[in-house]
């Protein structure tokens, strides 16, 4: 299986820190965002790993350098002329480094800290029979949520703060469907590749990967999964304090 970590984010909710590095360089208890995930990744099995980068990304390339690729084969997918958003950085590294492969691509946020261990959600993603793409997903309080049905099938997408959902869906529906909070992790089939490609020619090069997911739901089936583990995202400077002890306790 093949790992792209999304690390390209300028990263405006941590200034002034990432006035002067990026984000997924963000130090936590000795180590920084960035070598977590890697490590992460490693102790599950995955050393082949596409890291996306924008802001400062020689920074981030030195640093994986300077350590050795961590004892895996990093590759750069190279933003800096135009920040593509996680649906767009997705499909320029998985067609620049890994569109003849054949393998599932395993995506996650640099920025989100967890104990979900990635050997669990590929274990699901593996049992699972004819999805496209598995969501891990997290009961926690938030403003915006995927919504899925009975069978923990993706329908749709809302906004609690304003009421907005996408696409369009009953009243029923939507009341009736459990509402989980995207946790930036997922397991994409080889399938979606030409999805993705399909709707960039459709809306452009730069997306979400939940605006995509939304919109491919006639013909794609993307099933979500709430394994154990604690999560933090770690997007704010005021979360910072939290993150530190975080690290410190599960690092």
């Amino acid at each position: 299986m093949l790992a792209i970590i999304f690390a390209a984010g300028l990263g405006t909710r941590l200034r002034p820190l990432t006035d002067t590095m990026p984000k997924a360089l963000v130090p936590l208890a000795g180590h920084t965002l960035l070598e977590y995930q890697i490590r992460k990744l490693k102790a599950a099995g995955i050393s082949d790993i596409m890291v996306n980068v924008h802001h400062f990304p020689d920074m981030i390339i030195d640093y994986v350098r300077a350590h050795g690729d961590f004892g895996c084969r990093i590759m750069i997918s190279d933003e800096r002329e135009a920040l593509l958003d996680t649906g767009g950085g997705l499909r320029k590294a998985w067609n620049s480094f890994a569109a003849d492969s054949g393998e599932p691509v395993l995506a996650l946020n640099a920025d989100i800290l967890s104990t979900i261990r990635i050997e669990d959600v590929m274990a699901e993603y593996n049992r699972s029979q004819g999805i496209d793409g598995l969501l891990v997903v997290k009961k926690r309080q938030t403003q915006r949520y995927l919504c899925f049905d009975d069978d923990k099938q993706l329908v749709g997408w809302t906004n609690i703060a304003t009421g907005e959902v996408k696409p369009e869906l009953s009243p029923s529906a939507l009341s009736h469907s459990t509402k989980l909070a995207f946790s930036g992790m997922q397991i994409l089939s080889p399938s979606v590749l030409p999805m993705l490609n399909d709707f960039a020619e459709q809306i452009g090069q730069k997306f979400s990967v939940i605006d995509f997911y939304l919109a491919a739901l006639q013909t794609a089936v993307f099933r979500g999964f709430e394994p154990e583990g604690e999560l933090l995202d770690v997007g704010k400077a005021d979360h910072l304090a939290e993150a530190e002890s975080f690290a410190i306790k599960y690092m």
